[in-house]
């Protein structure tokens, strides 16, 4: 089997593969049945299982996880005496935001520019693709060399923590010598990343009452305590003048040594509008990988289309805020609400709900499944080296896995690179990005197999 075979066979796939994506990002699969229903995700679970079983995997099964949603599993025995590779992605979405606000329907995968559009393209049911491209690509020449366990989550966009729990009740289940997690992306197209470090996160709810009920603002404003108030200045203490997180006894001055963000590519990436400055000190690479960030998720007050004169008697917040490898997410939640508790102005009461938590991740980059890695980016990408970045984001379940399994070597690379726009209105996947990392994954598996032996 030659590199270039591979490259060949992962090029005459590209088109199923897009009638494939097409058929899974049409699945609402939103892991918030509050907003989009359960069947959406099970139908999306049963495609991903129905695709596992047509590759030849071996019990493969929906996972009820105990956050009430399902992820899908799936074994490919290797030849003997091979090792073991843990392949994973997740199914679930985030929610659209404004369907309206879409150049194409969210969930109607829509070719523009060179690029796939659709909600779940990049992040990340482009991974499962890429997984399933890698797979078939060696099928076709001469056989996995490896034996592959699939992981497909269900719910890793709302941070509840299901499949992490069902992991350490069942820690058999997912162990691995490498484990490759398709979530993350390159620094920018075309430049093969990997990701070295995770932010870990903490979701909190807070809710702030000060009235019985709303009061006619020109009666009883004034001296009236309003609740949306008392919450706007409690979220405004967690930021500095320069816009810097600022949660008290949370550290906020680390340093990113490795591959830096140039400020205006960061610009550029980010969509910041001409004049407006970025916020926080340090490089951008320290803001965005090394140090907390807290961001404030949605507000429930009321709109200002059929706003009435009114004192608010109660406002509500969900708060999340990043923190760097290395500091326990729950510690950095605790430090959080301490925080926001000791800035309750007037007497007001508030309530705090944790509502998510996961931890940060480190990898070590110096193990030998990131010298195969290597080899196979070098292929897929002429003329590149292997860059080591961070990812502002978190995959709690990383931590986990590196707990259960110290031993298992861990890389995190995808589709997610910024013109994809992940989270965001009008996310999108390159299509050339799809191919070139299916043929490195296809690579790594077969650099790996080889260098166990």
């Amino acid at each position: 089997m030659s590199s270039n075979d591979v490259a060949e066979t992962v090029a005459a796939l590209m088109p199923r593969a897009k009638q494939e994506l097409t058929e899974l990002v049409a699945f609402r699969s939103v892991a918030d049945f509050t907003q989009y229903p359960r069947s959406e995700s099970d139908a999306a679970a049963n495609w991903v299982a129905d695709a596992l079983r047509a590759e030849g995997f071996e019990d493969v099964a929906l996972l009820d996880t105990p956050d009430g949603t399902r992820s899908v599993y799936g074994y490919l025995p290797g030849p003997e005496g091979a090792r073991t590779v843990l392949l994973y992605a997740h199914y679930d979405v985030q929610p659209p935001l404004d369907e309206e606000a879409w150049t194409s329907p969210a969930f109607e995968l829509t070719e523009r520019d060179g690029r796939w559009y659709g909600r779940g393209a990049a992040d990340c049911k482009g991974g499962v693709l890429m997984h399933l491209l890698a797979l078939r690509a060696l099928r076709a020449n001469g056989g996995v060399p490896v034996g592959v366990k699939v992981i497909v989550e269900g719910s890793e966009e709302q941070a509840t923590g299901g499949l992490e729990r069902y992991a350490e009740q069942h820690p058999e289940l997912l162990a691995a010598d490498a484990i490759l997690i398709g979530d993350t992306g390159n620094f920018q197209v075309g430049l093969p990343t990997v990701t070295a470090a995770l932010r870990g996160t903490a979701l909190l709810r807070v809710r702030v009452d000060t009235l019985e009920g709303n009061l006619h603002s020109g009666q009883f404003g004034g001296a009236a305590p309003d609740a949306l108030a008392a919450l706007i200045r409690m979220l405004d203490s967690l930021r500095a003048e320069d816009g810097s997180t600022t949660v008290d006894g949370l550290e906020g001055d680390a340093e990113w040594q490795g591959l830096q963000y140039p400020e205006e590519q960061f610009r550029g990436d980010a969509k910041v509008l001409d004049g407006v400055e970025l916020t926080g000190s340090g490089t951008v690479a320290d803001r965005v990988w090394a140090r907390p960030a807290v961001t404030v998720l949605g507000i429930d007050c009321p709109p200002v289309v059929g706003a009435t004169p009114s004192v608010q008697a109660s406002a509500r917040a969900l708060v999340n805020l990043r923190v760097p490898a290395g500091t326990p997410a729950a510690e950095a939640a605790k430090l959080l609400q301490e925080h926001l508790q000791a800035r309750v102005p007037w007497g007001a009461r508030a309530e705090f709900e944790l509502v998510g938590l996961g931890e940060g991740f480190r990898a070590d980059t110096a193990s030998p499944a990131y010298e195969a890695m290597a080899a196979a980016m070098a292929f897929a990408y002429p003329g590149e080296e292997l860059r080591y970045a961070g990812e502002g984001g978190s995959i709690p379940l990383c931590a986990t896995l590196a707990g259960l399994y110290p031993d298992a070597e861990i890389l995190m690379f995808g589709l997610s690179e910024p013109e994809a726009q992940i989270h965001g209105l009008d996310e999108s996947v390159s299509p050339e990005e799809l191919e070139r990392l299916s043929v490195a994954e296809a690579l790594f598996l077969r650099n790996y197999a080889n260098a166990a032996n």
